[in-house]
Formats: structure tokens, sequence, C-alpha cells
């Protein structure tokens, strides 16, 4: 087994225009890739489990391979304990896990063969659009966030 390491990606610029980086526990292999141990909170277009390839200069990365794991963000005006306690274990009977949790953020990583209906139906039912909110860090293209990237078509399609 790999001993983890922490890496740091570059996720964007803050207000003011500065870079904000993330930092990632992984598992390195003997090729110098990269496999993620949690889905990122900030960083876009990957979650846990995916391998990548990062440039140790700019912080970017390239994916090299889906694990088929979706990412999902939670964030909520108040402490988001009491909506952990609702959302976590419904996401669980599915085969999700809770990979980060702050006071105000929570990050899940869950397979995309579990559908993107009923994952949707219980997110829908927890978050309220108004105190909380839920996005996948995985499915649109990060430039425009609306653009789905389709990345799942393989991994469902019947063999």
């Amino acid at each position: 087994m790999t001993a983890l390491q922490v890496i740091e990606l570059f996720a964007g610029t803050n207000t003011d225009g500065e870079p904000v980086v993330e930092r990632l526990q992984v598992r390195v292999n003997e090729a110098g890739c990269c496999q993620l141990v949690r889905s990122p909170a900030f960083v876009k277009g990957i979650a846990s489990g995916d391998r990548i390839k990062v440039d140790k200069d700019t912080q970017q990365f390239e994916l090299i391979r889906r694990s088929g794991n979706l990412a999902i963000r939670v964030f909520c005006r108040t402490d988001s304990a009491d909506l952990s306690d609702r959302l976590t274990p419904q996401l669980e009977k599915l085969g999700g896990e809770l990979d980060l949790e702050q006071p105000r953020l929570l990050v899940y990583s869950i397979h995309v063969s579990c559908g993107f209906d009923k994952i949707e139906k219980i997110l829908n039912n927890v978050c309220d659009g108004a105190d909380s909110v839920w996005y996948y860090g995985n499915v649109y293209d990060p430039k425009d966030g609306q653009t789905p990237l389709n990345w799942w078509q393989d991994i469902l399609k019947p063999e």
C-alpha cells in the first residue's frame, strides 16, 4: 500500500483575483500518477479515485483515468451537522461516502452507477435551496459550468 501524500491543485481565484489552491490527499504510483483519496471541495472536474498527473509548477492537472465516482458538494448557510445527519445515511445506503465535513460544507463521493435520478432525489429532498444547496463537482465542464462532460456514458453502457 502506497503512503498518502498531499498535493496542491489550482482551484480558481478568489474575489481579489488571487489564486486559490486546494490541498488533497493522494496515493502516488511508480509512474508519478496520483489517485485521489477524496473528492475535492473546490477543484472541479475530478472525484475520489480518479487518477491524475500534476504539473507541480502550475498546480494544474491532467486527468488520466476516471474512477466512475461523482463528486457532490453541499454548501450550507449555517452549521452542516444537522444536514449531514439527514443526508449521509441515505447516500451511504447507495454506497456513497462522506469525504469532507466542515461547518458549512459537505463533500460526498458516490459511484455514477447508483443513478443520477436516485442521487438527485435524495439531495433535493434534504437540501432546500435556501439554507443549503448542492452541486456536482465533476459533471459539468469547469469552464462554463453547464455543458455535461458525459464521461459516464462509457461506464453506464451495457456490456
